[in-house]
């Protein structure tokens, strides 16, 4: 295993929109479903909302600067789609186009490469009415606001994503409920899937379309690293569905072209995939220049053995009878097992089902417990020992023949974690979120000298 990252390796930190920026209501700026979603009781912990976030919207010189100080080679961060198209359809908002502007140019400025992702979640609350990603149109209104972008940016910007995470979207919004639009239906949940592929391939057509030749476009998802508990052939059954509804029906399409047999075969009591068109699939497999994996924790499942019904709602539709069981190990603020070896497994997972195709780990990290102490420094060591392993299966999977171009911790600040409100920190910057004052966390100076030695410390 080489002990070095090798040079031009890139050392970046990850945010995205409505959990950083703040302003809302700011600048022609509309609602979107998680604007809905936060301000409905009883869906987001403590009632917190993303109105003021981490105020990036105003404090992005700020946060760039820390981002330098940092040693920091790339920045990951997503446009808010009603911020710069708002309702979703029609012209772009000049106002919205000019703060990323000023960002892009901020980074650059500061030697710092902007990386974008479109859609990180945050669909105008006006496409969610007629329909939302179950709605095909969706697909094509998010083509238009792609190429908005794209002309908009693409002076300044090289590398962008599509998506990030579509299974959330798909799943957490659609089947589960958890996640912004909450909607619990599971025949919703699997054309909200198809739809986003779709909107992915049309979207990458648009930008190729829109940017110069050197731009590099990608995808970002979350792939699972799923595990069966025996090797019973009960529980690798349980260990192949739940692979095809959380990985391979994003990268069937995506990657080879088609959606897997086995996962129809699995959905059929909910849906006969009409919804799929002639030419959908082939649309949906532009090529891509890179692909973003996003890596937290593995899965353990195995068959249930009790008979009785899995929890509903379900994110994994078609998955009855499938239990999952948490793996050994020390645990995130999160309740998540910290395993590195998942994550060297995705690598070389997708070294081998997608050969010279380079990756990029575009979200890794963990929340723990942070508290400044007496003197207002935030000590967390247990970050710092997450991102070793990890950093190490990075290493690891290069030494195996993994193309892996570079690397964003999760993330640059604490911020609005989803349903979770502001209860779980994930930043290797410390907000206060009553001041709105940064403070560089120990992982974060940790973060620093292993950017400038290129060695795990």
């Amino acid at each position: 295993m080489p002990t070095t990252f090798p040079p031009g390796f890139v050392w970046g930190a990850a945010t995205a929109a409505y959990q950083v920026e703040g302003a809302v209501h700011e600048d022609g700026r509309t609602p979107s479903i998680w604007d809905t979603f936060s301000h409905t009781p009883g869906k987001v912990l403590n009632g917190d909302t993303g109105d003021t976030a981490t105020d990036h919207y105003h404090r992005y010189a700020e946060d760039v600067r820390l981002m330098a100080a940092l040693g920091l080679g790339a920045y990951r961060f997503s446009v808010s789609w009603p911020r710069v198209q708002p309702t979703g359809s029609g012209p772009a908002s000049p106002k919205g186009l000019d703060f990323y502007r000023r960002l892009v140019d901020e980074l650059l400025a500061h030697g710092i490469k902007p990386v974008l992702t479109l859609y990180h979640w945050d669909l105008p609350q006006e496409l969610e009415t007629a329909g939302g990603w179950p709605a095909r149109e969706t697909a094509y209104r998010f083509a238009d606001y792609a190429g908005l972008v794209a002309r908009a940016l693409g002076d300044r910007v090289e590398c962008w994503a599509t998506l990030n995470e579509p299974w959330c979207s798909a799943f957490l919004g659609y089947a589960s409920g958890v996640h912004a639009p909450g909607r619990t239906d599971d025949a919703a949940a699997l054309r909200a899937a198809h739809h986003l592929n779709l909107a992915h391939g049309l979207g990458a057509q648009a930008l190729r379309a829109a940017l110069p030749r050197r731009a590099r476009v990608a995808v970002v998802l979350n792939p699972n690293a799923v595990r069966a508990r025996t090797t019973s052939p009960a529980d690798l059954d349980a260990q192949r569905r739940i692979d095809a509804l959380s990985t391979r029906i994003f990268t069937g399409p995506m990657l080879h072209g088609a959606y897997p047999a086995d996962l129809i075969d699995d959905t059929a009591g909910i849906t006969d995939w009409s919804f799929v068109r002639d030419g959908d699939t082939s649309v949906i497999k532009h090529p891509l220049d890179w692909l973003g994996i996003n890596y937290y924790t593995p899965s353990v499942v195995s068959a249930a053995t009790d008979n009785r019904p899995s929890p509903a709602p379900s994110p994994y539709p078609g998955a009855q009878g499938v239990a999952f069981h948490q793996p050994p190990g020390p645990r995130t603020a999160m309740d998540w097992t910290v395993d590195p070896s998942g994550l060297y497994d995705l690598l070389m997972r997708f070294t081998r089902e997608a050969p010279g195709l380079p990756l990029a780990v575009s979200e890794n990290g963990a929340a723990y417990d942070d508290k400044p102490d007496g003197r207002g420094a935030v000590h967390d060591p247990d970050r710092i020992a997450y991102l070793r392993g990890h950093f190490d299966a990075v290493l690891r999977a290069l030494g195996d023949g993994a193309d892996v171009w570079g690397y964003f911790v999760w993330s640059l600040l604490d911020n609005f974690e989803w349903a979770y409100g502001y209860s779980k920190r994930f930043g290797i910057v410390y907000v206060d979120y009553a001041t709105l004052s940064r403070t560089v966390k120990g992982s974060g100076e940790w973060y620093r000298g292993v950017i400038r030695s290129g060695r795990v410390g």
